[in-house]
């Protein structure tokens, strides 16, 4: 499909009051450096009435509290990513845990944290230190987790198993497995997140896992400016298209784009502890 085609392609609607919310962008990302007020206003017209942006390291942590206190549409997550756990030092946790303390108004969940072996830019060892520490620090805070994991199954899944109860549950962003993990995850008390992947034609996959799950263990995610939906796929990614990713998994369901949005948003506001306003 030429850019030209996919730039008229015309962006779903969900009818007021119902509303979405993306529970895992990076707003804090030069992407969005020279725009994120026209950003915001474009998600809050087309529907997208919260955004959860997501830290990955010290200084992203405290610049998504930051953009949380500018901007009333969104609230903050705070960890380091495993792909810079090598960078983690005891100044890091002491640091982040006073970001938690000061700024409890804004900051709603702990990550994103967890495992990457597709990439290894930290070393898979030093990964899985700092992924257990940094549960142990989520459940001090009394925070859901967001975790990422990407070709880490085996181990993310017995890190998880041997941290827990978390009793503030979690979510596996951007979710990449098939029917059987996201049943061993959902019976594990998380939810899963589903990203513009959904929409590729070889996302069949991540389709059946959106079509099946419950409703109630579901959310949505953008993980902009990346993923993005078709038929952006390749461009950035802004908390809008989430309206493109949404419409597909409705599709899948079987449902209205209203059922999914009032189910969806309730999910997220119940993880992450906040309300939006009306």
């Amino acid at each position: 499909m030429s850019s030209k085609k996919r730039e008229r392609a015309p962006l779903p609607t969900v009818q007021a009051p119902c509303f979405f919310i993306d529970t895992h962008c990076h707003l804090d990302m030069d992407a969005y450096e020279t725009d994120l007020p026209d950003i915001l206003r474009s998600a809050e017209k087309h529907g997208i009435r919260s955004i959860i942006t997501i830290g990955i390291d010290e200084k992203s942590s405290f610049v998504a509290a930051s953009l949380a206190e500018q901007h009333p549409m969104v609230h903050a997550c705070i960890g380091v990513h495993p792909h810079d756990a090598e960078s983690v030092t005891e100044d890091t946790y002491v640091n982040l845990n006073t970001l938690a303390e000061d700024k409890s108004d804004v900051i709603v969940g702990y990550g994103e944290i967890g495992l990457d072996y597709a990439k290894n830019y930290s070393d898979p060892k030093i990964q899985k230190k700092i992924f257990r520490e940094q549960l142990e620090i989520a459940k001090e805070r009394e925070l859901p987790v967001v975790i990422h994991d990407r070709e880490a199954h085996t181990d993310t899944l017995e890190i998880l198993r041997s941290a827990g109860p978390l009793p503030k549950g979690g979510v596996m962003h951007c979710f990449s497995g098939d029917m059987q993990l996201a049943g061993t995850i959902i019976d594990m008390g998380f939810h899963l997140s589903i990203p513009g992947v959904v929409t590729f034609k070889n996302g069949t996959t991540l389709q059946e896992v959106a079509a099946t799950i419950p409703l109630e263990t579901l959310l949505l995610e953008t993980d902009g400016p990346f993923l993005s939906p078709e038929p952006w796929r390749g461009k950035r990614n802004v908390p809008a298209h989430l309206l493109y990713t949404a419409l597909k998994v409705a599709q899948l369901r079987g449902i209205s784009m209203e059922e999914l949005a009032e189910q969806t948003s309730a999910n997220a506001q119940q993880l992450f502890n906040y309300r939006v306003e009306e």
